[in-house]
């Protein structure tokens, strides 16, 4: 009742198996139009998520500062050393208290080099605008208020 495939004749059995040149070219055809057009958006997302971590680590940088100034009662100083795409938390009298490093596809500007917090809850008032130099679309600004306040927003023209 049942046709088993090994009653077939030879040629039959071959030519029902496997697929056609025409088959593989078609897929392969599809799979790079869907390729080339994700692509794009793929590498703006990752422009988008290096922006975000930048920020997010400058906002946590900036944090810190805030806290020890009022922990140690002294001044602290926040600076950017773009040589070493590093954040700097510093102390006068001890020196360095903390650095983090972000992305070498960042570029953080700003309109003052340093932002010293100190323990009245005060600090230099500042905006730090986040690029990123593959997308220079993407970027968001870290804002820092004359009384500390420190907050992120998207937006920000890049240079």
């Amino acid at each position: 009742m049942n046709a088993s495939i090994n009653n077939l004749p030879t040629s039959l059995r071959a030519a029902g198996s496997g697929f056609t040149l025409i088959e593989l070219m078609v897929t392969i055809a599809v799979l790079a139009i869907i390729v080339s057009i994700a692509a794009p958006n793929i590498s703006t997302q990752l422009a988008n998520q290096r922006v975000k971590a930048t920020a997010a680590t400058l906002t946590n940088a900036l944090k810190e500062a805030k806290v020890e100034s009022v922990i140690r009662r002294q001044s602290i100083e926040f600076s950017i050393d773009d040589s070493n795409h590093t954040l700097v938390v510093e102390s006068g009298n001890s020196g360095e208290i903390a650095s983090y490093s972000y992305s070498t596809k960042n570029i953080i500007t700003t309109d003052k080099a340093t932002v010293v917090f100190r323990p009245s809850k005060r600090a230099d008032a500042a905006t730090y605008t986040i690029c990123d130099s593959e997308k220079p679309s993407t970027s968001m600004q870290v804002i820092v208020t004359a009384i500390a306040g420190i907050s992120t927003v998207a937006g920000g023209t890049c240079g």
